[in-house]
């Protein structure tokens, strides 16, 4: 039986998170530019073009003494659900939907970041509190890593606590540090806003990492090395018993003007011992290679105050692993092969108004392609299914929530003791968390922004399956190929959700920023998501109320 997700795997950031100050060049410092000529002062791109955060901007090292910042966010979001159809849990027939219909979650983000001239950091980021403390708790999705089943606004969550030293012949970092890599698709470090949903978790590891400018201080080319025991991401927790270990080597080509282009290899070993069978415990383990590419540009478009951009990302991962595995494989001792393969690309285009460092994106339109591999065949011995880092949000509802919740469902049937003995080797990684996984979908979006404080959004999602819909639980438990529903497999169409937001960012005293928003969609479900009898399940609606403070 197989049950797969994708490795988030920690890898060094070609851009720092949108909250933290731009970690110092790998190299000597570089003074500061010239300026710019008449003929491009206030004309070049910027990422806030696009996206308007509201986030305070870090002040950059004071040359000659310390320099303390404390920057961070205060979010309280209200949430309207449909109440989501499941699978029965057992023969309870009040399990037969998620449960929940409205919950109100939080989380103060604190980032404090001491700095000792321009060559010396110490940066750090918890949250505290975090949680869900108002609506109905879930049922029987105990597996999800956020399952919504117990009120806690209390909870704790340490996120970065890492040494940055900047030395004439290159960038160290020693401690636990995120990490983001490209469109955020495998390595995402959980601090990066984006136009529809949210951001928790991400990729953080204990880090030994070296950068450097083989070419110069002055050189675009940089090449990184990391050594990572792996604290938590989408596919390990340290606290949870899980072992997993990197090596990464790194290299890209970044400019002045946003443009870069990289490459890197990583390598896992990943281990964890399971309880014991017949008196002797054994360990699990995964080990693979993951190769990813990744590159973003601009330009301007002629005769205007705009410009176009895009990125892409693709990565493949190459390995074995039996952490999830078939019953006769876990008989027979084998081990089940990795091949997966995933990929995301955007193109955009965005008109300014204003002038010079005052311009703002006043129109954004893009398109978002993205491609999963899916598995049809839970016993043929090959792993396929790559699933998207869950931060890397696509639309509100498809990924996020029904597809959320049906494999988290899936997962805990696996693991009910009515069923089974003991728990299916993987059947903790089944859970998507709303990752996008064995689809490929187009999502559309435009921006108009009248004013810069205010977003008014509009967003679709048109997606299908790159492979048969086959739930693995029902395949081991039944012998039956079904979807996630029971029904036919065979029905590639996810369907197609439209979404709408608004977010309006109030500038307050002491650079602070005060945001109100509101996001909804509704999601018209396809034929993937019918049931034995050929009935779709009926559409689900959300709606989300956003309040917001940026410090």
């Amino acid at each position: 039986m197989l049950f797969l997700t994708s490795l988030s795997l920690a890898q060094p950031s070609a851009s720092p998170p949108a909250s933290a100050a731009a970690p110092a060049p790998p190299s000597a410092p570089v003074p500061p530019p010239p300026p710019p000529s008449d003929e491009t002062a206030g004309t070049e791109f910027k990422p806030r073009f696009v996206l308007e955060t509201g986030r305070t901007p870090v002040k950059p090292p004071d040359p000659e003494q310390l320099r303390f910042q404390l920057h961070g966010e205060y979010q309280v979001r209200g949430t309207l659900l449909s109440d989501l159809p499941l699978r029965r849990f057992g023969t309870d027939p009040s399990t037969d939907s998620l449960g929940q219909t409205g919950r109100v979650t939080h989380w103060l983000r604190l980032t404090p970041r001491l700095s000792y001239r321009d060559t010396l950091n110490v940066i750090g980021q918890v949250d505290v509190p975090r949680g869900f403390f108002i609506g109905q708790e879930t049922r029987h999705v105990d597996e999800a890593e956020r399952p919504y089943d117990d009120r806690q606004p209390l909870g704790l969550e340490p996120r970065w606590l890492y040494v940055e030293y900047l030395s004439p012949i290159g960038l160290f970092r020693v401690g636990q540090q995120p990490s983001h890599w490209g469109m955020g698709i495998l390595a995402n470090d959980g601090d990066h806003p984006e136009l529809f949903g949210d951001y928790f978790g991400g990729s953080i590891a204990e880090r030994i990492a070296f950068a450097t400018k083989p070419a110069g201080k002055d050189s675009p080319f940089t090449v990184a090395l990391a050594g990572d025991l792996v604290f938590k991401d989408a596919t390990a927790d340290l606290v949870d018993g899980d072992r997993a270990f990197q090596g990464v080597l790194a290299a890209y080509y970044a400019d002045k003007h946003e443009n870069m282009i990289g490459l890197y290899g990583t390598y896992r070993y990943q281990s964890r011992t399971r309880e014991p069978v017949a008196g002797r415990e054994f360990d699990e383990t995964l080990k693979v290679w993951v190769f990813d590419s990744s590159g973003r540009f601009n330009a301007k478009i002629p005769g205007s105050a705009g410009h176009v951009f895009g990125e892409y990302e693709v990565a493949y991962l190459l390995g074995d692993t039996s952490l999830f595995r078939t019953v006769t494989q876990t008989r027979n001792n084998e081990r089940e092969d990795v091949r997966a393969l995933g990929a995301a690309a955007r193109l955009g285009a965005v008109t300014t108004k204003g002038t010079g460092d005052d311009r703002w994106g006043n129109f954004v339109a893009t398109l978002e392609w993205g491609w999963a591999q899916g598995d049809a065949n839970p016993n043929d011995g090959v792993s396929h299914r790559f699933r998207f880092d869950p931060n890397h949000n696509v639309g509100l509802i498809l990924f996020d929530e029904v597809l959320a919740w049906k494999t988290a469902r899936a997962a805990s049937i696996a693991a009910d003791p009515g069923l089974v003995n003991r728990p299916p080797p993987g059947s903790n990684l089944l859970p998507s968390n709303g990752g996008v996984f064995g689809a490929t979908y187009l999502n559309p979006t435009v921006v108009w922004r009248p004013t810069r404080p205010l977003d008014v959004k509009l967003g679709a999602v048109i997606a299908q399956t790159t492979a048969d819909v086959v739930d693995p639980v029902q395949v081991a438990t039944t012998g039956r190929f079904r979807n996630w529903d029971g029904g036919d497999p065979k029905s590639h169409d996810l369907g197609v959700e439209i979404d709408l937001g608004t977010e309006y960012r109030m500038p307050l005293e002491y650079g602070m920023t005060l945001e109100l928003g509101a996001q909804g969609g509704v999601f018209f479900p396809g034929n993937a998501f019918a049931d034995a009898d050929g009935h779709k399940m009926d559409k689900q609606y959300l709606g989300v109320g956003r309040l917001g403070l940026q410090y």
